[in-house]
């Protein structure tokens, strides 16, 4: 069997108490999935990737090289540590060089110039006393 297969074979459950399919496991503690996830509607998009670019948020800040490499490509990036999303959704990393950087998860069908917005993260990070 083909490992990069998007076959659902294999199903573990989550911290959140979800079934997600995984194909591999995680190998390091900057990893942002325990497992290779492969998300093929909007639906999973809404449901599972919110906590997926929660982590990609947080390593952004802490780790400038995996910033860069979100910078450049974030489809890409996000494929490297084993996140795949549908064709048809694309991701928008706007204010990367602040402190409140911002990811807008898209869907666009076919060859429409039409996008709408699936799922939108910020980061903010508050004190208080």
């Amino acid at each position: 069997m083909n490992p990069l297969s998007k076959s659902k074979d294999l199903i573990v459950s989550s911290s959140s108490k979800e079934n997600l399919p995984v194909k591999y496991e995680k190998k390091s503690i900057l990893d942002i999935v325990d497992k290779e996830i492969f998300l093929e509607n909007r639906q999973e998009v809404k449901k599972y990737l919110p906590e997926i670019l929660g982590r990609v948020l947080a390593r952004i800040w802490i780790d400038k090289a995996f910033k860069e490499d979100f910078k450049t490509d974030p489809l890409k990036t996000l494929s490297d540590n084993g996140v795949f999303l549908p064709d048809e959704m694309f991701l928008e990393f706007q204010k990367p060089d602040t402190k409140r950087p911002k990811i807008v998860v898209y869907e666009k069908k076919g060859k429409s110039n039409f996008k709408v917005r699936v799922v939108q993260l910020q980061l903010i990070m508050m004190a208080g006393r």
